[in-house]
C-alpha cells in the first residue's frame, strides 16, 4: 500500500490534481488509456476520430494538441511520451509513437499527403516513431517514415526518408547531421 501512495504522492507533484482531471476527461475519446494528463491552458487538446482506434498508455498532451484518425486508422503513443502545444498527429492508416518521446510544439506527423499528386493515386503510408526520440519544434514527418530509436529530429526539419536510430537529422529535406552513441537511459515510462 504505501509503494502505492508514493507514486500517487510523486505523480501530484509532478502534474496537479486538475492536470490529472483534464486527461482523465480526454481519455473519454480513446479507446484505449493508461493515465492522460493535459496540461496548459486554452484552447484544450481534441480528438477528431471518424472511426479509428486511439490507443495510449500514460502519456502527456499540452494545449493544442490535435489528434485525427480517419476510418480504420490506428494512432498508438507509448508509455512516458509527450506532445506539446498545437503538436498535429494525423492518421489516416497507422501512426506509432513509441515510449518515452518528446515532440515539441507546433510538430506535424501524418501519414498521408492529404490529396493525389498529378498522375498518382491518393497514398498513405504508416509512420512509426520508435522509442526515446526527441522531436524539434515546427518538425514535420511526412508518410511513410521511421524514426529510429534515440533518433532526434532537429527543429524545423521536414522528415521525408527514414532516420537512423542515434542519429540527428535537420534541414528541408531532413538530411544527417551526425551519428552519436546511446546515452545511457534512465527512462521514466510514466507520464
Amino acid at each position: 500500500m504505501n509503494g502505492g501512495l508514493s507514486k500517487i504522492r510523486l505523480r501530484l507533484r509532478r502534474h496537479s490534481l486538475i492536470d490529472h482531471l483534464r486527461g482523465l476527461l480526454f481519455s473519454r475519446h480513446f479507446t484505449s488509456s493508461g493515465i492522460i494528463v493535459v496540461s496548459g491552458g486554452r484552447p484544450s487538446p481534441r480528438v477528431i476520430n471518424r472511426g479509428g482506434s486511439l490507443i495510449a498508455e500514460n502519456c502527456q498532451f499540452y494545449s493544442g494538441v490535435r489528434l485525427e484518425l480517419d476510418a480504420g486508422a490506428t494512432l498508438r503513443i507509448g508509455n512516458g511520451t509527450y506532445l506539446n502545444r498545437n503538436t498535429a498527429v494525423i492518421a489516416t492508416r497507422s501512426v506509432t509513437i513509441g515510449r518515452d518521446c518528446k515532440i515539441a510544439w507546433d510538430v506535424n506527423i501524418m501519414d498521408s499527403d492529404f490529396h493525389p499528386l498529378p498522375g498518382k493515386p491518393l497514398e498513405s503510408r504508416p509512420v512509426v516513431i520508435e522509442d526515446d526520440v526527441w522531436i524539434g519544434c515546427r518538425a514535420i514527418s511526412l508518410k511513410g517514415v521511421h524514426i529510429g530509436r534515440g533518433a532526434i529530429v532537429a527543429a524545423g526539419a521536414v522528415v521525408t526518408k527514414d532516420v537512423p536510430a542515434n542519429s540527428l537529422v535537420g534541414g528541408v529535406p531532413a538530411k544527417m547531421v551526425t551519428q552519436f552513441q546511446p546515452l545511457s537511459g534512465t527512462s521514466s515510462h510514466g507520464a
